[in-house]
This record gives C-alpha cells, structure tokens and sequence, in this order.
C-alpha cells in the first residue's frame, strides 16, 4: 500500500512538481492549498506524512500544525521561505519535526521524507520490553509511558528519544548522534532540534524539569538517560 503524503502549500507551481517527484518514488500524494482545507483533508484521508507551508492564506501553518499535533500523531515537516530563527523554532515548538528552507532541492526533500517515514516504521515495531525507573513507566511495545500511574501523551519524536535514551542508560549521545537515530539523516549541525525536543520531554516527564531526574545534560557533549532502575 502506498504511504500518503498530505501536501500543503499555496504555490501550486511547486506542488505540482513536488507531487510529480514523490508519486515517481512511489508515495500517493494528497495536495491542498490553504489551512482549512488541509484540516479537512487530514481528517478525510488519515495520511502517512504531513508537508506543510507556514506561509498560508487564512490559517496559516503554525495554527494548521497546532490543530494537527492536537488530534494526530504524525510527522511534520514544515516548508519556510523565511530564514528567520524564531520561525523554525516556533515550528518545532508546536510539534513540527523537521523544516526546510525555500528554495530547496528536491532531492533533498525525498531524503528528508524517506528517513523520516523509515524512522516512523522503525518505531512502530513491535519491540516487547518495559523499563521502569521510579515513577516513570515506558512500555516499548504498546509505545505508552506513564509517571505515577498517569499516561503522558508524547509525540513519535519524543517518544522515540525516550525509547534510545532509556533503552541505553548511561550512554551519552551527542546531539549529532540523536539527529542521525531519531531523524536518520544528517542534519546539517542544528542542534536546536534536539534541544527543543528534550525541553518538552522533560516538560513532560520531569517532576522538575530544570533539574531532571531521568534525561540528563551532559555539558559539551549532549544527553544521557540516568542509570539504575
């Protein structure tokens, strides 16, 4: 069955060639020009991957992806013709994945959507294990984490850093390491990705989280997950 791939963005010039691109790499691509209806959209075709233009007319991306995040958990990359930072940071705070600047290549944004639909695959696998640690419990297999017996919601990044970093205690990865295993691919050096994703897993996890007891800052280097259980 072919991954679907919900396209938003309102230069149909660029939709056009993009869609001709992914649907040669064998994705079925749903397109959609404007918020709403990519809203729309996404409740009507459930698709595998959201690609989505923060430069929108009406509701724009950020609301769009706020909305998405809300009620589906799956990969967002948003498309930015702004190089400003606060734009890719405020992407990534409402739970966007990845982003790319315009103009881009296309090749580089079939790379972008192959790892990240790999990763997501990945961590759908069953993986029958449970670790414990205090209050904190994380089932591997039903991917569920709860901290004193309350569930957490997490989105797939998140839970995909909990997974590496709990499943390795001890072990510290540099931010580079956690952009190839979680993203799986070479991120260009932001490292702002990582640390935005670990400030809201801590949010959500930590009972105080500027002074974690599970995810840990190893300074100059990157993160760790505590050891002992």
């Amino acid at each position: 069955m072919k991954r679907k791939i919900l396209l938003v963005d309102d230069e149909k010039t660029l939709v056009k060639a993009l869609t001709f691109n992914l649907e040669k790499e064998g994705y079925q691509v749903i397109p959609a020009y404007e918020g709403e209806e990519a809203l729309k959209k996404m409740e009507a075709e459930n698709p595998d991957l959201l690609i989505l233009d923060l430069m929108l007319p009406g509701l724009d991306g950020f609301e769009v992806c706020r909305r998405v995040r809300k009620n589906y958990d799956i990969p967002i990359i948003m498309l930015t013709a702004k190089g400003d930072d606060i734009d890719k940071i405020l992407g990534l705070e409402l739970g966007a994945d990845d982003y790319i600047t315009k103009p881009f290549n296309p090749r580089e944004l079939l790379a972008r959507v192959k790892a990240i639909l790999r990763r997501s695959n990945s961590q759908n696998s069953s993986i029958k294990n449970l670790i414990k640690i205090q209050d904190l419990q994380i089932d591997l297999y039903q991917h569920r984490v709860r901290v004193k017996d309350q569930e957490i919601d997490l989105t797939s990044k998140e839970f995909a850093l909990l997974n590496l970093l709990a499943s390795n205690p001890g072990r510290v990865y540099s931010r580079e390491q956690l952009l190839e295993q979680i993203w799986g691919y070479n991120y260009y050096g932001d490292a702002r990705t990582v640390d935005v994703h670990i400030r809201h897993l801590r949010e959500k996890i930590e009972m105080d989280p500027s002074n974690p007891r599970y995810i840990l800052t190893v300074w100059g280097t990157g993160y760790k997950f505590r050891e002992g259980r």
